[in-house]
């Protein structure tokens, strides 16, 4: 039983140094920087395609209603256009737009110089736990 419980510690720190970066990225986005959730969104529309509001909100593990004022926004923006579903004409259905693709890339590019000033003040230590962490990271993302 101790083993889980050690896990599960294990989970719960890397769960909360991820909050915490988080909020530091937050608080330290430039002016006119991309929300989180808008980035969410154009990065789900730039992997998968057209998408319903309804796909994005549940890949992303949104409830609606706190992405219905971001798709509002980002077509505002024409970060994205909607259109109408061909299946059912009902559906409203987003696909990014090349000013989202750059407004999207821009803002990833930031995040990772960002990213990389604060790594750049590690140990070399400190630097190879990090990319061991990242390793097991996307194995974690991988994992079935």
């Amino acid at each position: 039983m101790g083993d889980v419980d050690e896990r599960l510690e294990v989970a719960a720190q890397a769960r909360r140094a991820a909050t915490r970066l988080a909020r530091r990225l937050r608080a330290e986005r430039p002016a006119g920087a991309l929300s989180t959730n808008k980035v969410a969104v154009l990065g789900h529309l730039y992997r998968h395609g057209k998408s319903t509001p309804g796909e994005i909100t549940a890949a992303e593990h949104q409830q609606p209603q706190s992405l219905t004022r971001v798709f509002a926004d980002l077509e505002a923006d024409g970060l994205v256009t909607r259109s109408r579903g061909e299946r059912d004409r009902r559906e409203s259905v987003l696909d990014l737009t090349a000013v989202g693709l750059d407004a999207l890339t821009r803002d990833m590019a930031d995040r990772d110089g960002w990213l990389a000033a604060a790594i750049g003040g590690l140990t070399e230590t400190e630097t190879q736990m990090l990319r061991i962490g990242a390793a097991l990271m996307n194995q974690l993302a991988d994992a079935p």
